[in-house]
């Protein structure tokens, strides 16, 4: 028998709010200032959806461990003053939150000080305050299930009762292994074809989750 959902778990880059372009961006200009040419597709391929750690470990791969390091620093450093300039939450995502009825909470790849700036900066942190859930805290990284099991957990919520919202390839295939319900926001940078597979309902207007939900719910 299928579970009726209780806990919505949303990704936060490119489902609450507009970063993963901005994260691109700085990754191809870093690319090419560090020695790694790289184009918009490939860094959605190899870095979107996955933690600091998995990318770092991806760079220090090709490039060395110092590298990877300054890497990282510059990514951060380049990251903020860009949100900085301009971050605004993903077209329709806030009234979707106005109508989603269920509880909610957020488990992402960044960190929990990188979730603050993004989400404080868009006027969502107080929505989700207390129910934020980052990859620091687990073994293992998206694609792994690590991280939603964890915030089911911490939710009091069975994975069978879980819906998560997600935008990468990554993020759906972690929902996946997780045993819970996946719904691929397809409005952002990764195709609806890399979105796809079981249990996973793949939509491209943020403004249409409520409903979808619901639908699952009933």
């Amino acid at each position: 028998m299928i579970k009726p959902i209780e806990l919505v778990i949303f990704d936060c880059d490119g489902v609450l709010v507009d970063s993963e372009r901005i994260a691109a961006r700085v990754q191809v200009l870093l690319g090419a200032e560090l020695g790694w040419p790289l184009s918009e597709g490939e860094v959605v391929k190899r870095f979107i959806g996955r933690s600091s750690a998995s990318i770092s470990a991806q760079v220090a791969e090709r490039l060395g461990e110092e590298t990877a390091v300054l890497w990282r620093e510059r990514f951060e450093q380049l990251h903020r003053e860009a949100v900085d300039a301009g971050l605004a939450p993903v077209e329709g995502l806030p009234e979707a939150l106005d109508a989603i009825t269920l509880p909610t909470c957020v488990a992402s790849s960044g960190s929990h000080e990188k979730m603050r700036h993004t989400l404080g900066r868009t006027g969502l942190y107080g929505r989700f305050a207390g129910r934020i859930y980052s990859a620091t805290e687990v073994a293992h990284g998206k694609p792994a299930p690590d991280l939603f099991l964890h915030a089911a957990r911490q939710m009091g919520v069975d994975p069978a009762a879980c819906a998560v919202v997600e935008d990468s390839r990554p993020g759906v295939q972690a929902a996946r292994a997780a045993g819970m319900r996946a719904f691929g926001y397809a409005g952002g940078l990764t195709a609806a074809e890399q979105l796809e597979g079981s249990d996973t309902l793949v939509f491209h207007d943020m403004r249409d989750l409520p409903a979808l939900l619901a639908g699952v719910a009933a």
